[in-house]
Order: structure tokens, then C-alpha cells, then sequence
């Protein structure tokens, strides 16, 4: 058996620098990845939903959908 001394277990500056290079490397990776995927789910949308007309919400046009119906168009039950 052979001992191993204790400069070979100390942990060099120059290793832990390269090993801290792949990681910070790895991150700048991930985090491009995300935001072209952010900017490609969010064209997808813009081009999927700009066909659509935006709906009318004006305080007019949702007082005439909740409006009740018209006299002329219910029909009567004095009528025979």
C-alpha cells in the first residue's frame, strides 16, 4: 500500500477554476436556452392570435349583450 501525501489531497486553485468554467459555461447556456424559448413561445402566440379580432368591451357594447330582450321579440302569453 502506498500512502498518498497530503499535497495530492489539497484541491489545486488552477483545477477548481477549470471545474467552476464548465459550470458557469452550463448556466450561460441554460439561460440562453430559456429565453429563446420564451421568445419563441411568445411568437408562436403573437402569430397564432393576431388574426382574432379583440372583443368589443366598451361599457355600450356589454350593456347591449346583458340587456334583457326587447318587448317585440318575446313572445306574449296573453297572445292566443
Amino acid at each position: 500500500m502506498s500512502m498518498q501525501s497530503a499535497d495530492s489531497v489539497a484541491p489545486d486553485p488552477a483545477t477548481a477554476a477549470l471545474q467552476r468554467r464548465p459550470l458557469r459555461r452550463l448556466a450561460r447556456e441554460l439561460i440562453l436556452l430559456v429565453i429563446a424559448k420564451i421568445i419563441l413561445l411568445s411568437l408562436i402566440w403573437w402569430v397564432a392570435m393576431t388574426p382574432y379580432a379583440r372583443p368589443d368591451t366598451r361599457p355600450a357594447a356589454i350593456e347591449r349583450l346583458l340587456a334583457p330582450a326587447s318587448a317585440a321579440s318575446t313572445p306574449r302569453a296573453d297572445k292566443p
